[in-house]
């Protein structure tokens, strides 16, 4: 089958650092621990509405997840809320770590590219923000096939466009749920394991091919791997 050249990175929280929006979360419940309520729900429900056959934004979905949420706990959600919360999504910093890795691996002669859950925006990704996109080759989204991952059809869509085999690509994310998706269509998988995340020990489930606790560990085994 060969080695994969195409490393495709998931960007929440693989990338980019959520726990940057824990602030927001600690004023309005008084908990710093409700981020990870809202983005546990966030990825239950994109994942439900795929299911069901139904669409909507990763944006739209997480603001009503935070309405949701609100409704739970008594806590009044305004606009300000919603606008606030969508900024802030659009707007978070990259892991300390990301640009070693990245730059580890392009040097190594990898393509990289990212897939995410999140829609395009005319204020530009994330990761553009962040002044990384140089790195990137091409970046795509489920909104493209209107269908979240793990969908089949989201990571299929990355080789059609590019006509590759599966065999050519790795993904990585700091989700299993996201590399056991890749992995089922017959991606290579590398879990980052950020804080909050752990791997899952089910035999009969695949392992990612590459475990590290940070990008650039992660860039070094796929270099010693790979290349």
């Amino acid at each position: 089958m060969g080695n994969p050249s195409i490393i495709v990175f998931d960007v929440n929280e693989t990338l980019i650092d959520i726990e940057s929006i824990g602030p927001f979360f600690e004023r309005k419940f008084g908990d710093r621990k409700v981020l990870r309520e809202w983005f546990n729900q966030l990825i239950l429900y994109s994942n439900v509405i795929t299911l069901s056959g139904y669409y909507e934004t990763f944006f739209t979905l997480g603001q009503g997840v935070l309405e949701m949420l609100g409704t739970i706990y008594g806590v009044s959600i305004q606009p300000a809320d919603l606008e606030e919360l969508r900024s802030s999504m659009l707007s978070m910093p990259v892991h300390k770590d990301v640009p070693e890795g990245l730059l580890l691996l392009k040097e190594a002669g990898f393509r990289l590219m990212t897939l995410t859950n999140s829609p395009p925006s005319d204020d530009g990704t994330p990761l553009e923000r962040t002044g990384l996109d140089h790195f990137i080759e091409r970046q795509f989204s489920v909104d493209s096939v209107r269908r979240f991952k793990p969908a089949p059809e989201v990571y299929l869509l990355i080789t059609e466009l590019l006509n590759v085999p599966p065999s050519a690509i790795c993904l990585v994310a700091a989700h299993i749920w996201d590399t056991l998706g890749a992995q089922s269509v017959g991606f290579s998988a590398g879990f980052v394991a950020r804080t909050g995340n752990a791997a899952l020990p089910v035999s009969g489930l695949p392992r990612p091919d590459v475990i590290a606790p940070d990008l650039t560990q992660m860039a070094h085994q796929m270099i010693a791997l790979w290349r």
